[in-house]
C-alpha cells in the first residue's frame, strides 16, 4: 500500500501537544531535547504546558514564532517514532508551515537547520502582520471561481487587496488580505450564496502580498539553507505537484509565503499518483478531515500525533 504523509500547519497546535510522545518514546524525546538545545529556550514547556492558567498557556503557544517551531518539532518527533517502527512514506506534503516538516521528514533538510528557518519564518510573518495588519476569513459552500471573482472585485479599491490563501477542500477556501478588502469580499460571498463566511482569529494576512515584509529575510535564510533531494517526492503548496529538485523546492518555499496553498489540488494529485492511505503526522486531525472532504469518505486516513496513535500504527503491506 502506497502511503502519503501529511503534515499540519498553523491552527493545529494545542497545549499538551507531544507530551505523551516525550514520555513514552526515547526517539521522540531526543527530537524535543535537541529542539530545546538549539533554540536556547524550552519550547517543550510552551508545548506541554505547566498546568497553570490554560488561557494564558494557549495564548503563549499561539504566538506565530512559537507555534511554527512547535508544530515542526511535534511532527518530526512523531516521524522519529514511525521510522523506528519501519514506517516511511512513498510521498509527502505539508500544509503551509507543514511543508518544512514534510521536507525534513523526507531528508531534504537537516532538522536543526530547518528548525532555525521555521522559527525565523514565524518571527518574520508576525512582524509583517504588525507592519501591515490584515485579516483572513473562511468561505464555506462556495466554488473556487466564485471566491476568486469576489476577491478580485473586493480588491478594486486602490491600495487594498484580498486573495485566496488556502484552497483547502471543495467548498472550503480561506481568503487573506487587507481588513477592508476582506470585509468587502465576505459581504460579496454571502450575497453570492456562500453557506457560511467566518472571520478567522489571526494577526496577519498569511499567504498574501501583505507578507512582503517577511520576504527578504526569508529569502536570505533559504539561500543559505542546505537543501538535498528528498527520499520521496514532496508535493509543493504552490504547484500541487511533486518535486525532488532542491532548487525548485527552495524557490517554491519562498513563493509560498505570499501565494495560495493549493491543498485540495495536492491531495487529488497524490491520489492520482497512487496514494492509497493518508497519514497525518503531528498535531490534530484537520488534514485527515480535508482528505475525506476532497477525496471521499471512503479514503483511508490515519493520525499519528499521540503516543497511542503511534503505537497502534501498523506497517503497510
Amino acid at each position: 500500500m502506497k502511503v502519503a504523509f501529511l503534515f499540519p500547519g498553523q491552527g493545529s497546535q494545542f497545549v499538551g501537544m507531544g507530551r505523551d510522545l516525550y514520555k513514552q518514546f526515547d526517539e521522540a524525546r531526543r527530537v524535543f531535547d535537541e529542539a530545546d538545545a538549539h533554540l536556547g529556550f524550552s519550547l517543550t514547556e510552551r508545548m506541554f504546558g505547566a498546568g497553570g492558567d490554560e488561557a494564558a498557556e494557549a495564548e503563549a503557544l499561539k504566538q506565530t514564532d512559537v507555534t511554527q517551531p512547535a508544530l515542526y518539532v511535534h511532527s518530526l518527533a512523531a516521524v522519529a517514532v514511525l521510522e523506528e517502527q519501519g514506517i516511511r512514506p512513498g510521498m509527502s506534503a505539508g500544509h503551509s508551515l507543514g511543508e518544512y516538516s514534510a521536507l525534513a521528514a523526507a531528508g531534504a533538510l537537516n532538522f536543526a537547520e530547518g528548525l532555525a528557518v521555521v522559527r525565523l519564518r514565524g518571527r518574520l510573518m508576525a512582524e509583517a502582520g504588525e507592519q501591515r495588519p490584515g485579516a483572513m476569513a473562511a468561505a464555506l459552500g462556495a466554488d473556487d471561481d466564485v471566491v476568486e471573482e469576489a476577491c478580485l472585485e473586493a480588491s478594486e479599491a486602490p491600495g487594498s487587496l484580498v486573495q485566496p490563501a488556502n484552497f483547502n477542500a471543495p467548498g472550503q477556501v480561506v481568503i487573506s488580505g487587507d481588513v477592508d478588502a476582506v470585509e468587502r469580499a465576505m459581504t460579496l460571498l454571502k450575497a453570492r450564496g456562500a453557506r457560511k463566511v467566518v472571520a478567522l482569529p489571526v494577526s496577519g494576512a498569511f499567504h498574501s502580498p501583505l507578507m512582503a515584509h517577511a520576504r527578504d529575510g526569508l529569502a536570505e535564510a533559504l539561500a543559505h539553507l542546505d537543501l538535498r533531494a528528498p527520499r520521496c517526492p514532496v508535493y509543493l503548496n504552490v504547484t500541487a505537484a511533486p518535486s525532488t529538485d532542491p532548487e525548485e523546492i527552495r524557490a517554491r518555499l519562498l513563493e509560498q509565503l505570499m501565494a495560495p496553498v493549493r491543498w485540495a489540488q495536492t491531495l487529488r494529485a497524490m491520489q492520482a499518483n497512487g496514494a492509497e492511505r493518508f497519514v497525518e503526522v503531528g498535531a490534530g486531525n484537520i488534514l485527515s478531515g480535508l482528505a475525506r472532504r476532497t477525496l471521499g469518505r471512503d479514503v483511508a486516513t490515519a493520525t499519528v500525533g499521540t503516543a497511542d496513535e503511534a503505537a497502534a500504527m501498523d506497517v503497510p503491506a
